[in-house]
């Protein structure tokens, strides 16, 4: 768990293990996107995470500001992952009203559009020839 003695390891690798990606290839993904900051700069995915660094991680419109303490090369289950970082009480509190603010304005993490079913297929349809140019 936590209590591993590695002093070093790879940064995608790590937010893998603290379950802030589902996969590596995902956290990957972000970090050369420029989604995740260590120290205030910018990364690569091989970087070198150590205990006590800082990292800044931007997942939709949530920014996690959080410390690392301990270094984990599995993946574990949330609760112990949790133990590998602490995370800012004010960072914490402005993504939590953040939250908030978003569901009472009614967005959801998966509102889209669907596509027309059949029936509205038809009436689009209907719509378009009944118009005269």
């Amino acid at each position: 768990m936590a209590g591993e003695s590695l002093e070093s390891m790879r940064i995608d690798k790590w937010l893998w293990a603290a379950r802030f990606y589902k996969t590596r290839a995902l956290a990957t993904a972000a970090i050369s996107g420029g989604k995740v900051h260590m120290n205030g700069s910018r990364i690569k995915p091989s970087h070198r995470l150590k205990a006590g660094d800082k990292l800044a991680v931007q997942k939709g419109p949530y920014r996690f500001d959080i410390t690392v303490d301990a270094l984990s090369s599995q993946r574990r289950p949330a609760t112990e992952a949790r133990a590998l970082y602490s995370e800012s009480e004010a960072g914490a509190s402005e993504r939590h009203a953040l939250y908030r603010q978003r569901k009472l304005e009614g967005h959801s993490a998966r509102q889209r559009e669907r596509r027309p079913d059949k029936r509205t297929r038809r009436k689009i349809r209907q719509f378009k020839q009944n118009k005269q140019p």
